[in-house]
């Protein structure tokens, strides 16, 4: 028997316990030798030119080691941040990316850019001295609303960029999609707004770097999602510093949700600077600098049209958005309303003509970048919020309308007409299932008993699909990724059995040290406890391209099965040696390799102690050792899908809206650990309710100021803002990773947004306020919609 920890088990989090013990070690935990510290000047104002910068008395301040300018940096020949993706636009030329300077040169761009950079022993001497830097501004004009920033004659962000436009792409024929507009029975219009978020992991950023002056070696410890890529980013496009001699450590991260993935000023600085100083240097974000730095999410501005036959099926749909970039391109942005927004606007559908047009634009406001979903949220938000309007227009069941639409379980593979071709699904059983567990059959008469009570009560449903994986790497390289996107993986015995997983994924919060482990104790029966996982070390583990987009399982995943399925192949010809029996004869079962029909076997364990310890081994057919590489670059996306169902009930007289039920019923795949699947869709429910009814990115129409840059302004959901969530599975597995898994990490954040409005417009369909709200469902908005005349 074996004493594996099988897959399917509902394990508890092994890394759980340092964290909840204050055990965990973060970036801001580190204890580094003559450690100096970082403050980051930032800018004022939304817009203006740097007519002089006077950091002399700060250079004399208590404890001040170094001040660094945009001049100094400059002439370091320091180059600037990158967009790692390049899109084409629809006149085949690439994308508009102004310069990004580390540290603003000669104007800054958005409340929050990075003006100078103080170091000092402590952090409050570093922080007292940059308020005696004086920079001498000329403030100019903001531009803040992206659709203005799209109107002809705007004021422009950079100079270089005319129209503000980085690019304006499209995706999908727009000839068939005339064709079937002109045959409609009808046409839904809807004009919406997909609010600006403002990711709040419960770690800051931070970073710490150090230079060694005797070996020309770099060390960034930083809140990084993917270190090799910030390393590859960092030495061979801004700090040209050879990629060998960066080592680039990602320890304990507290949360990221897309946030990690890039590479910011801050960390550029500290490598850059902590070689000028020849000192390590630490800087931490404070939590009001993470609202004014750390890239933004959505905002998007979208203007859709659905037509549909007679009978309710979808003829074709068309797209225009105005995607918010924000003053600089982050790492990754251009492929959010692009290639992960786009591609998505077929959701669950069989609508046979799609065209999107997405116009980019710059404006005076933080760079927004992937958030969890990153452009999936916003086309299931748009697809969704549409089809619930075409119901109520043509008087067909909302969950009838899209059951009318659904991709038959017969048609997968299916080539949607936005590129992408979906690889399993069964849509029906899951609306079934999610109506079932809302009582959904039963709205009707609690609308109806909500109203005698003087409140309106509203049921809204949202079907999503994602695609996840972000792979494979040749399409997109052919869309304009800059890096492939495999994944890696070493599965490393010790002589005594144990194991070390060594992976290019990383985990910042969602149990990878778990499930991971998970997926080797199931497959070579090692126990649970004796397995190690070791990620975020760029000296320690294989390049790896880090975690976002739900890949963590289905591609790291995947590369450790892969490694796995290697070892089983070598302990095999040890076992056959071992037995003196042939290795076509040896199976492997249970942790243990046996000869087939016979009760003679060795287990795992003696083939990896033979294998370090050779003294009666096959060395003329077999090397020592029992480590192993893989890699995997998968075949296609990955496809979860699901519906969320949610009832609201609003109290009309002060607006407030109140969950009164949430079901989520999802196809994740194959589940390795349901206790970790239930975590992650509870807390990305959390933020699409966020989302829905909360939060928002506020700036000041006339000046740029972030009129949201704390807590005190920025409503982040809290437990007593959700009901008990109601969850259920639907499985099919993906056909083409060797788990069967499709990634669970994102679907919550995607699919409730749409179904908290749509349960919202139903409500206030009952006082023809339906088409007056916009998210964030404020109480003050929806009491505004209620009385608007």
């Amino acid at each position: 028997m074996t004493n594996g920890t099988k897959i399917g088990d509902r394990v508890r989090r092994k890394e759980d316990r340092r964290f909840l013990t204050g055990s965990g070690r973060y970036v801001d935990d580190l204890a580094l030798a003559r450690c100096t510290h970082a403050y980051f000047l930032r800018s004022p104002h939304a817009h203006a030119r740097i007519r002089g910068i006077d950091a002399a008395a700060a250079k004399d301040s208590p404890g001040v080691v170094a001040v660094f300018t945009g001049k100094d940096v400059a002439d370091a020949k320091v180059g600037g941040l990158i967009c790692g993706w390049t899109v084409t636009d629809k006149h085949g030329q690439p994308h508009k990316a102004p310069a990004h300077p580390a540290l603003a040169l000669d104007t800054v761009r958005h409340v929050g850019d990075t003006v100078a950079m103080v170091i000092a022993e402590t952090y409050a001497q570093a922080k007292d001295a940059a308020e005696k830097i004086a920079v001498d501004y000329d403030v100019r004009p903001a531009l803040v609303d992206p659709v203005k920033a799209a109107a002809a004659g705007a004021a422009l962000v950079h100079d270089d960029v005319p129209g503000n436009l980085c690019y304006d792409w499209e995706l999908g024929d727009k000839a068939a999609v005339a064709a079937a507009f002109a045959k409609a029975a009808h046409v839904t219009k809807i004009d919406l707004v997909n609010n600006r978020l403002i990711p709040n992991a419960m770690e800051p950023r931070a970073a710490a770097a150090e230079y060694d002056r005797g070996t020309g070696n770099y060390t960034l410890y930083t809140t990084s999602q993917n270190p090799h890529v910030a390393r590859l980013v960092l030495s061979a496009f801004v700090l040209g510093i050879p990629e060998h001699k960066l080592r680039v450590v990602a320890p304990d991260v507290g949360g990221g949700f897309g946030s990690k993935i890039f590479i910011y000023a801050e960390e550029t600085m500290c490598v850059w600077a902590a070689g000028k100083v020849g000192r390590a240097i630490k800087w931490t974000a404070e939590r009001g600098e993470s609202f004014m730095s750390d890239a933004h999410g959505r905002d998007h501005v979208s203007h859709a049209e659905l037509a549909l036959d007679k009978d309710g099926k979808f003829l074709a749909l068309k797209v225009d958005t105005i995607a918010n970039m924000g003053a600089y391109l982050s790492t990754f942005a251009t492929a959010v309303p692009t290639y992960l927004y786009a591609t998505l606007l077929a959701g669950q559908y069989t609508t046979p003509a799609i065209h999107c047009n997405v116009r980019a634009v710059f404006t005076h406001t933080v760079p927004v970048d992937a958030y969890r979903g990153a452009g999936r949220p916003e086309a299931t938000y748009l697809i969704e919020s549409i089809v619930s309007k075409a119901a109520r227009e043509t008087g067909i069941d909302s969950a009838e309308l899209r059951k009318r639409n659904f991709i038959a379980p017969t048609a997968f593979p299916y080539q949607t007409p936005v590129a992408l071709t979906y690889d399993s699904g069964n849509y029906v059983p899951i609306i079934d299932e999610a109506m079932k567990l809302v009582d959904y059959a039963g709205a009707g008469a609690r609308k109806a008993e909500a109203k005698k009570r003087g409140k309106l009560r509203g049921i809204g449903i949202s079907s999503y699909i994602e695609a996840c994986g972000i792979a494979p790497s040749a399409v997109v390289g052919s869309l304009g990724a800059g890096v492939g996107l495999w994944e890696s993986a070493q599965l490393r015995f010790n002589p005594t059995g144990n194991v070390q997983i060594l992976t290019g994924s990383h985990s910042h919060g969602q149990g990878h040290e778990t499930t991971f482990a998970q997926l080797v104790s199931d497959k070579l029966g090692v126990p649970f406890d004796q397995i190690e996982v070791v990620h975020g070390d760029t000296d320690k583990v294989p390049f790896g391209m880090g975690t976002y987009g739900s890949r963590s399982l289905a591609v790291g995943g995947s590369a450790i099965m892969n490694a796995a399925d290697k070892i089983i192949a070598k302990g095999k010809k040890i076992a056959a040696h071992l037995m003196e029996a042939a290795e076509a004869d040896i199976v492997f079962e249970n942790g243990t390799f046996k000869v087939a029909g016979t009760d003679k076997n060795v287990p795992l364990a003696q083939a990896v102690f033979a294998a370090y310890v050779p003294h009666n081994y096959p060395s003329d057919k077999l090397e020592p050792g029992m480590d192993e590489n893989a890699f995997y670059d998968p075949s296609n996306f990955t496809y979860p899908s699901g519906t969320q169902i949610c009832e609201v009930e609003i109290d009309p007289d002060t607006g407030v809206v109140e969950i009164a039920d949430f079901a989520a019923v999802d196809d994740f795949g194959n589940i390795i650990n349901p206790m970790i699947v239930e975590g992650q869709v509870h807390g990305g429910i959390a933020q699409g309710v966020g989302q829905a009814l909360m939060e928002a990115a506020v700036y000041d129409n006339a000046t740029g100021q972030l009129m949201s840059g704390s807590y005190m302004d920025y409503t982040m959901p809290r437990a007593d803002d959700l009901p008990s969530l109601k969850l259920g599975y639907k499985v099919t597995p993906c056909p083409h990773n060797p788990l069967g898994v499709k990634g669970c990490g994102e679907a919550g954040a995607i699919a409730a947004p749409a179904a908290v409005m749509n349960a919202i417009r139903d409500a206030l369909a009952q006082v023809g306020a339906q088409d007056r709200i916009e998210m964030p469902a404020t109480p003050q908005r929806v009491w505004a919609a209620i009385n608007a005349r």
